[in-house]
């Protein structure tokens, strides 16, 4: 499986139906992966890029921690393919005399690695699938998706600690 290192470019809510997406930018083009999540996982990458620590472990800080505690690193983790509308996703471990792959689901996945510090990436096929092309802005792209696009080419990094559940 051929894969790209993606960033995380955003965090908002999607204006038709309220809900969390965050968006993936490939590092090397102007080419992004939109992901709808849920509003928990939203609220843990977005108090974890904010640098803000709860007072008690969360669900993504205590699978963090049983990971370290068990002798292992989060090496990356990946944006695997989508299937059916659903996006799937794997966190790569390294345990020092190998690595081992965990099934997860992508908001999971990314709340884990912003803990981590560890890249992400996305699989080709899924960019292919669903990757939108923030550059189309720019270039006058036409219809309904021009304000979606805009949105999503204006977002701002600073943003991420303004983002409230």
């Amino acid at each position: 499986m051929k894969i790209r290192e993606v960033n995380i470019h955003g965090l908002t809510m999607d204006p038709k139906n309220s809900s969390p997406v965050l968006l993936l930018k490939e590092l090397e083009s102007r080419r992004a992966l939109p992901i709808w999540i849920g509003m928990f996982e939203a609220n843990a990458i977005a108090t974890s890029l904010a640098g803000l620590e709860p007072p008690r472990p969360m669900t993504h800080d205590l699978l963090y921690n049983s990971i370290l505690s068990a002798g292992c690193t989060v090496d990356r983790v990946v944006v695997t393919e989508l299937k059916d509308n659903t996006f799937f996703a794997v966190i790569v471990l390294d345990s020092g005399s190998g690595s081992l792959e965990i099934d997860s689901r992508p908001s999971d996945a990314i709340a884990l690695a912003v803990r981590a510090k560890a890249p992400i990436f996305a699989s080709e096929e899924v960019l292919e699938q669903s990757g939108i092309d923030l550059g189309a802005v720019e270039e006058g792209v036409s219809g309904e998706r021009d304000e979606w696009l805009e949105m999503l080419e204006n977002m701002d990094p600073e943003d991420y600690s303004k983002y409230k559940m």
